[in-house]
């Protein structure tokens, strides 16, 4: 499995990198064999977190005896220092590890301030002293605040989303990160699962050498597709690239990337799904969102208030209450016109 440094860390991780937060909705034993199927197929980086519920304590049953072959990378939603070194000690505990080779701050809306000694960076900068941590590095969906921690010089990787859909400032962030001798890791490589050809994703990435994804696998069937596309290590030839273009054209505009930023929803909506519900209509095994559930979801959409609160924060500027208001009428037709299928 080929292998590239992150960044200046002195980590070689393997350019076909595990995702850990899909783990977490597999049984504990499935889990265990998956995970250990990915380590024996040549992955040696997995990425996880503290807030992925039990990701972190599979990781820990299956790889645990194989510590020194592994680079593990989990994160912290905490914000203050007491959060962050509770957070990091519990995840040591589930790792099954003395060290995490990469910690991270988790989905942060802002740069953290160094300079407050009972903010996060100072639990990080304390757990590092303590040897619990050996890097530093930072996630965010902003891409204002991923050029904010760039030029900030505070952390040593940064983990972004990126994919071929991928605007050309989020594009850009890559070569930032390469100037700055910062890794960068690649979340959403499959655009919250609106991408399926798995060969454009990796030709797509390729093009990047210094860029890490992390790819959401949960179950064997997507590690044997990612460990056979890695082998075969397709480039972007001709027949893809007019492939991603299409799919360029067919995404662009009001798209939801399923980042969460939006929830919660006062009414509960389910926004992060029932906002790209028509491409995962037709883009996936549709039958599934057609339960009575996933009618009662969409229909939840009616109880919209109008704050526009989701719209607030979503960082791809996108007028969420419509948005679902369009998906909704689109669900409907689409279950008016395949209904007798069911």
């Amino acid at each position: 499995m080929y292998k590239i440094p992150l960044g200046n860390t002195g980590l070689l991780v393997t350019k076909t990198a595990m995702g850990c937060l899909p783990v977490q909705r597999c049984d504990v034993d499935y889990a265990v064999k998956l995970l250990r199927a990915a380590y024996e197929g040549g992955i040696n980086y997995f990425d996880t977190a503290n807030a992925y519920t039990d990701s972190e304590m599979k990781i820990g049953l299956a790889l645990s005896d194989v510590r020194d072959k592994i680079v593990l990378s989990t994160k912290s939603q905490a914000r203050d220092r007491e959060g962050v070194l509770a957070h990091i000690e519990n995840s040591l505990r589930m790792l099954k590890t003395d060290y995490i080779d990469l910690f991270q701050f988790h989905q942060v809306p802002e740069v953290p301030d160094p300079k407050d000694p009972n903010g996060a960076y100072a639990g990080a900068l304390e757990a590092r002293e303590r040897g619990w941590i050996r890097h530093i590095g930072v996630t965010t969906h902003r891409v204002k605040v991923a050029e904010e921690c760039i030029a900030s010089g505070l952390f040593e990787t940064l983990q972004f989303p990126f994919s071929y859909i991928s605007s050309e400032r989020d594009l850009a962030l890559a070569d930032k990160c390469r100037e700055a001798g910062m890794g960068y890791i690649a979340m959403k490589g499959l655009a919250g699962g609106m991408l399926t050809n798995v060969r454009a994703c990796h030709a797509f990435m390729k093009q990047y050498p210094n860029v890490v994804p992390i790819w959401g696998i949960q179950t064997m069937e997507e590690l044997h597709q990612w460990l056979t596309v890695a082998e075969e290590d397709p480039d972007l030839d001709e027949e893809l690239a007019a492939f991603i273009q299409k799919e360029r054209q067919e995404l662009s505009g009001s798209f939801c990337r399923s980042c969460g930023y939006c929830m919660p929803c006062p009414v509960g909506i389910e926004i992060r799904n029932c906002a790209r519900m028509n491409m995962l209509l037709r883009r996936s095994p549709w039958q599934q969102y057609m339960t009575p559930e996933w009618q009662a979801k969409m229909n939840k959409i009616e109880d919209c208030l109008e704050c526009r609160s989701c719209a607030s924060r979503c960082p791809y500027q996108l007028d969420t209450p419509n948005l679902l208001k369009y998906m909704l009428k689109d669900y409907r037709e689409f279950y008016e016109t395949h209904k007798d299928l069911l």
